[in-house]
C-alpha cells in the first residue's frame, strides 16, 4: 500500500514576497490583497498580520485601518503558481520519484519506496518541515494512506506534521469539515445547508440521494479519501529532464521480463545523457500499471554516472520490490538530477592498472538508505564545531585538526553532565559519577584551556572550559571538562560535563 505525503504551504503567497524582497524585516506585518471590479479584500495574512487581527476575507480599507504600517501587495496567482512548480521541482529531486503540485497552495508525494532514503516518515516528515523553515518558506506536512487523507489532514492540524498510520483513516478524518473534501464551493455550501459538517456525518449517509442532487463527485471524493478507489498522482515534468518510456501492448509483470525491458530503458538514457554531456546523479523508474496506479523506485549515485552496467545493476537490485499487480502497462525512466559528465581517456597499459575507486559501495550503501558521508576538520579550537560532515567524493579538506593535544577517539555529540569531586580551581577531579556509576581518578592530565568563540557569538565573550584526560582503576580513559574557571562565575556554570572516550 502507497503512502502519501501531502505538504502544505499556509503563507505560500507572503513567504514568496518575503523571499523575492529580502530587505522587509521579519516583524513586518504583509497582507495580500485580490480584488474583482471595486471589490478589494484581503486573500493572504503572514503571521505578524494575523497577530495584530487582519484575516483573510476581511476588506483591504479595513485591514489597513487596523495598523497604518501594514504592508499590502496585490495578489499575483501566476508568480505564485510559478513559486510552487519550482518547489515542487526541487521536491523531485529531493524526496520522491512522484510529486505532483496539490491545488495552489501544496504538494503532494507518493514516497512509497523512497521514505528509507530519508530515514522513515518521522525524520522525513521533520525535516522537509525545517529544510523549507530554512529557506523561509512556511509548511506543514502530513503522511497517510492517501492524497485526499493526506491532503485534509495536513490543512486541519495546528501543528508542523502529523503522520496518519496504516488503516487508521476513518478516524482521523471522520471529524473533519467537508470542505476539506477537494468538492467545489458550490457544493460545500449547498451540503451545509442540508446540515452535513463532518466528512463523517456524509460518508455515513446513503449515496443515491447525495448521486441524485450532487452528481457522482461527491461520492468519488469519498471513495479516493478512504481508499476505495485509486487516485494516482501525476508526476510534475519539465521539458529539460532527461526521460525515456516503453509502453506495453500486453501487460507485463513476469520478474526476468520486468529486468529486460529496464536495461534497454537504461541504455536509451544513457544515450540520451551522452548526447547532452552529462551524467545522471538521481534515476527514476515509474511504472505504470493497468489498475491505474503508479509504483516508483529511485536510484542515486554519489558523482554522475553514464555507465550502462553500473546503472541496470542498481535497478535490478531493487526491480524484486515491483508489485504488477495485474500487470504493467508503461515503463518510464527519468534522469531528475544531472551533473556535466567529461568522458576520461585512460593511458594505454599492458598492466591494468589498480583503482581504488569506492563509489561503486557507496552507491550499494546510500541506496539501500545508509547516509554516507566523510568526517572533515573545521577550524575551530571548540571539540564540537571542529567537525564536520562532507560528501563521501568530495574533494579534500585543506584544513587539518590542531594536534597539540591529544584527542578521544569518540566524541560525544552533546557533553553528558557528571558529578565530580575536585578541588578547584586547577585540580582535576578526584572521582566522577557518569551514568550512575561511580570512577575513581587513577591518573589525570590538564587542564587544557578553551577559550569561547566570542568574534562568533557574543554570548561566549568570557566563556571557558577546562578540559582534563583522566583515568579509572580499570585503565578506561575519559574526556572531560568543567564549564568556567573555577573562580569566576561569569566564565561558567562550573559544572562537570563528559565530552569523550579514548581507546
Amino acid at each position: 500500500m502507497s503512502r502519501v505525503v501531502s505538504i502544505y504551504f499556509p503563507d505560500l503567497a507572503t513567504d514568496r514576497i518575503r523571499r523575492d524582497d529580502p530587505s522587509i524585516p521579519g516583524e513586518q506585518p504583509i497582507a495580500v490583497i485580490s480584488k474583482s471590479g471595486s471589490k478589494r479584500w484581503v486573500s493572504a495574512a503572514d503571521g505578524a498580520a494575523r497577530k495584530i487581527g487582519v484575516r483573510v476575507g476581511m476588506p483591504a480599507a479595513k485591514a489597513q485601518a487596523i495598523f497604518q504600517g501594514l504592508i499590502l501587495v496585490d495578489a499575483d496567482p501566476a508568480a505564485d503558481a510559478v513559486a510552487l512548480n519550482r518547489i515542487g521541482f526541487w521536491a523531485l529531486a529531493h524526496y520522491s520519484p512522484i510529486v505532483a503540485v496539490d491545488g495552489v497552495d501544496g504538494l503532494v508525494m507518493d514516497t512509497e519506496g523512497a521514505d528509507h532514503l530519508q530515514g522513515g516518515e518521522v525524520p522525513m516528515t521533520t525535516g522537509i518541515v525545517n529544510t523549507f523553515l530554512s529557506r523561509k518558506l512556511t509548511a506543514k506536512v502530513a503522511v497517510a494512506d492517501t492524497w485526499g487523507a493526506a491532503h485534509a489532514c495536513v490543512r486541519a492540524i495546528n501543528r508542523d506534521t502529523v503522520i496518519v498510520p496504516r488503516g487508521e483513516i476513518v478516524r482521523a478524518v471522520e471529524k473533519l469539515p467537508i470542505s476539506l473534501l477537494r468538492l467545489s464551493d458550490k457544493i460545500v455550501q449547498d451540503l451545509r445547508v442540508l446540515g452535513f459538517h463532518s466528512i463523517g456525518e456524509l460518508a455515513n449517509t446513503p449515496r443515491a440521494p447525495l448521486a441524485l442532487r450532487f452528481g457522482p463527485e461527491v461520492g468519488r471524493r469519498l471513495d479516493q479519501i478512504f481508499g476505495r478507489v485509486s487516485e494516482p498522482i501525476d508526476p510534475i515534468r519539465t521539458a529539460d529532464l532527461v526521460e525515456v518510456s516503453r509502453s506495453f501492448q500486453e501487460p507485463i509483470g513476469a520478474a526476468e521480463t520486468i529486468d529486460k525491458y529496464v536495461g534497454r530503458l537504461v541504455v536509451q538514457l544513457v544515450a540520451e545523457l551522452e548526447k547532452r554531456g552529462l551524467g545522471a546523479r538521481r534515476t527514476d523508474l515509474i511504472v505504470h500499471k493497468v489498475d491505474n496506479t503508479i509504483q516508483a523506485i529511485r536510484a542515486g549515485t554519489a558523482k554522475p554516472a553514464r555507465d550502462v552496467g553500473w546503472l541496470t545493476k542498481l535497478f535490478k537490485d531493487r526491480t524484486e520490490k515491483i508489485e504488477p499487480g495485474f500487470g504493467i502497462e508503461r515503463l518510464v525512466l527519468v534522469a531528475v538530477a544531472v551533473e556535466p559528465l567529461v568522458e576520461e581517456q585512460r593511458a594505454s597499459s599492458l598492466v591494468e592498472e589498480e583503482h581504488g575507486d569506492i563509489t561503486p559501495l557507496i552507491d550499494i550503501f546510500a541506496n539501500r538508505g545508509q547516509r554516507v558521508y566523510r568526517v572533515a576538520p573545521v577550524a575551530s579550537d571548540v571539540p564540537e564545531r571542529s567537525v564536520q560532515r562532507v560528501p563521501a567524493i568530495a574533494d579534500a579538506v585543506e584544513t587539518a585538526w590542531v594536534s597539540h593535544w591529544r584527542r578521544p577517539v569518540r566524541l560525544f555529540d552533546r557533553p553528558e553532565q557528571i558529578q565530580a569531586i575536585a578541588l578547584m580551581p586547577d585540580y582535576p577531579p578526584a572521582s566522577v559519577t557518569w551514568r550512575g556509576k561511580r570512577h575513581r581518578v587513577k591518573r589525570a592530565d590538564g587542564p587544557e584551556r578553551i577559550f569561547g568563540e566570542w568574534w562568533m557569538r557574543p554570548t561566549e565573550l568570557e566563556a571557558v572550559r577546562d578540559y582534563f584526560v583522566i583515568e579509572n582503576d580499570d585503565g578506561e580513559r575519559f574526556w572531560i571538562f568543567r564549564s568556567g574557571d573555577g573562580i569566576d562565575p561569569e566564565t561558567g556554570s562550573h559544572k562537570w560535563f563528559m565530552h569523550g572516550i579514548f581507546a
